[in-house]
């Protein structure tokens, strides 16, 4: 008798729209399954900045928890979500296609770019970049699932917030009163989305290889590497693409100070078959321009 295969996710309208999405997929393959929602610690703690929370897995925890406890058997996550490094006995088993990378700003009239404004996002990385293009502006803070900040951004004054232009796409949220911030590098695997299985579970791990994206999953492995080697387990405003152009992959990656005053890049185009290593050669480059300095600095300020 074929294994139903339980999978777990966050209870949002975007966590169910991903799981769905993975559900389908399997299903279309041949697999039986089953959609656990679980409400998770970041999802309930909505009056803290999150890195006051120790961000590290904030949205993943539950699931990890449930996964290890047999309780589901695959998790859906945004990639952006989930920490470098996983819980022992669970592995990345797919990375699905990825789609829209870029930040969005969702505004009620652009005319304050030039003067004073208020932007409210929940993400440290946003804060920084913001601030560094727009050191006169006020930056608010701004959790909760994409329903509920879209709905503080009605209730509130203040002239935008920053989204990830893929939650929005993915259920159909986006208004037509946005801009596109290219100039903004998004968080390491913006835009993908991530199932993890046990590692002992040959079953699931042979099913979701099947939905295993290979381009998207060289570049999110990139700029992963690239946060783990310069984070050490600590917030900070990182931003980081790796984009594949025929046999070229193009990284694009920096760190910035909490006030969006300093900021460290690196850029770097390579052959696509000498990826090794790419992430931490780019991070240390960082580290060797200042980063080490100024992720110091930061550790002292987040506390």
């Amino acid at each position: 008798m074929a294994k139903t295969i339980r999978i777990g996710t966050r209870d949002s309208e975007l966590a169910l729209w991903q799981a769905n999405t993975v559900q389908k997929s399997l299903e279309e393959l041949g697999y039986k399954t089953h959609l656990i929602p679980v409400k998770s610690t970041g999802d309930i703690i909505l009056d803290k900045p999150l890195y006051e929370l120790g961000i590290t897995g904030i949205f993943t925890k539950t699931l990890d928890i449930a996964m290890l406890q047999g309780d589901i058997d695959i998790a859906v996550h945004s990639m952006k979500d989930v920490p470098t490094i996983l819980p022992k006995g669970i592995i990345e088993a797919a990375v699905l296609k990825r789609a829209n990378v870029n930040d969005i700003l969702v505004h009620k009239g652009l005319d304050f770019l030039e003067n004073e404004g208020t932007i409210a996002t929940g993400s440290l990385r946003r804060k920084a970049q913001w601030l560094h293009k727009y050191p006169t502006h006020t930056v608010v803070d701004l959790r909760g699932n994409v329903n509920t900040r879209m709905q503080k951004l009605t209730d509130n004054d203040w002239n935008g917030a920053i989204f990830a232009a893929a939650g929005l796409e993915r259920i159909d949220l986006k208004p037509d009163n946005y801009i596109d911030l290219d100039w903004m590098i998004p968080a390491p695997a913006q835009g993908a989305m991530l199932v993890v299985a046990k590692e002992e579970d040959e079953y699931c791990r042979k099913a979701l290889s099947n939905l295993n994206d290979n381009p998207s999953e060289i570049c999110v492995r990139i700029e992963r590497e690239f946060l783990r080697k310069l984070e050490g387990g600590c917030t900070a405003p990182i931003g980081a693409l790796a984009e594949i152009k025929g046999d070229v992959i193009y990284f694009t990656g920096a760190l910035f100070s909490l006030d969006g005053n300093d900021k460290i890049e690196v850029n770097k185009e390579i052959k696509i078959g000498n990826v090794e290593n790419l992430g931490k050669i780019c991070a240390q480059e960082i580290l060797n321009n200042g980063g080490h300095e100024l992720m110091k600095e930061i550790k002292a300020e987040i506390g």
